[in-house]
């Protein structure tokens, strides 16, 4: 009998640098592996298990909707997909939302949307940043700020700038007549959990403002509660607005979900009309359904607040042990990023965390990723901390 490395050696493509786990099953902040070893997971799917595994309502949610209509196209109209994206332009702002299946597609929305807006000028660039990750698609790979991504795919798509993350003066210069947006994930998750600066926001609103562009935030990794709010940029800059938002990974809990949400402004959000954009699965009722109950416990369970004491919680225990092994810690509620000592490569670290029975994602060369679920408890954040310490390399 062919094990599980067998069938995934014979017929799964190699796109990923898979780790050597198998895992069986999941329940809560941990998973197990075949041969019954318990891991905590703070890797969360890459940030996409908010409530973490096997969540019963969330399966009795899927065993509910299942048993009631999963798919129609989106052809006619759903009760789960309207309730939804009502929720979520009450925590966002006015405007509507468009509903896909994954990150990358949303983002390739607010690409569209963006290109749409400046057609009728004859603007189609778009300003985004080094160290950004915005996709695997074409459009994605050319709107991401990293080489590694791009390479055997040219011609990439035409109309990207990337520049320094949060250099204002680099912006200013390069804005030009074919300019129509800015787009960039408030905190870079894929290039080592930076934090953009509250003042850097503002700037670019006025920017934006000014040069009549759209401010995008790529909200994929760091929305929907990760930092301690409902949007990312509130916990750095909540007295902005952008004109974009692109979310996914923690909306659904693992079903797969992508949405983007565009302001009322300007009539931004009825700029694309039937026939300019489109998806037969996105927003189904299945997928809407969970999504509606994810955010539903978020805010009945006070997990916004939880993310914050917890991640603050790792952030202090981290910085107070002074380990050698690691330079410093960059942290926004439950999005963390452990920046190693010269000499410590992350993927050796987070194969460390691994066999000491901490799942972790490595975030570049030198950065080790925590995303824990928002449900995530004191004891189990304690116990993540120990793990850390005992098990990171030394250099």
């Amino acid at each position: 009998m062919s094990t599980l490395s067998d069938l995934y050696s014979e017929f799964v493509m190699p796109t990923y640098g898979r780790f050597d786990l198998e895992i069986a099953r999941g329940a809560g902040s941990r998973v197990w592996d075949f041969d019954g070893k318990e891991y905590l997971d703070y890797g969360a799917g890459i940030a996409v298990c908010s409530l973490g595994h096997a969540h019963p309502e969330i399966t009795e949610t899927i065993a509910k909707q299942a048993a009631t209509l999963i798919h129609t196209s989106n052809l006619y109209k759903t009760q789960p997909q309207a309730l939804l994206a009502q929720r979520l332009v009450g925590i966002t702002g006015p405007g509507k939302v468009f509903f896909g299946n994954s990150g990358a597609e949303a983002n390739e929305g607010l690409i569209k949307l963006t290109r749409k807006f400046g057609s009728e000028t004859g603007r189609y660039e778009i300003l985004t940043f080094l160290g950004s990750f915005h996709g695997r698609t074409m459009a994605g790979i050319s709107a991401t700020g990293q080489d590694k991504v791009k390479k055997g795919f040219a011609p990439l798509l035409d109309g990207f700038q990337h520049l320094p993350f949060g250099d204002i003066e680099a912006v200013k210069a390069a804005i030009g007549p074919k300019t129509a947006g800015i787009l960039l994930e408030p905190v870079q998750g894929e290039g080592g959990i930076h934090i953009a600066a509250g003042d850097f926001l503002r700037q670019l609103r006025q920017l934006a403002d000014e040069h009549n562009l759209l401010l995008l935030f790529d909200e994929i990794q760091c929305g929907l509660g990760r930092t301690g709010e409902w949007c990312g940029w509130r916990s750095i800059a909540p007295d902005i607005q952008p004109d974009g938002v692109s979310w996914a990974k923690g909306i659904a809990n693992g079903v797969p979900l992508g949405a983007f949400w565009a302001s009322s402004n300007r009539g931004l959000c009825d700029l694309l009309g039937p026939g300019t954009h489109g998806t037969t699965y996105g927003g189904n009722p299945l997928v809407s359904a969970v999504g509606n109950k994810v955010l539903e416990i978020i805010e009945r369970d006070s997990l916004l607040e939880n993310a914050k004491a917890r991640g603050a919680q790792l952030r202090d225990g981290l910085l107070a042990a002074n380990h050698p092994s690691i330079a410093t810690v960059r942290a926004l509620g439950l999005m963390l990023g452990i920046e190693l000592v010269p000499g410590i490569a992350a993927i050796d670290a987070v194969k460390a965390l691994m066999a000491g029975g901490l799942l972790t994602i490595p975030a570049g060369e030198k950065v080790v990723r925590l995303l824990p679920p928002l449900n995530v408890t004191p004891e189990d954040t304690a116990e993540s901390l120990d793990r850390i310490l005992k098990n990171l390399p030394k250099a």
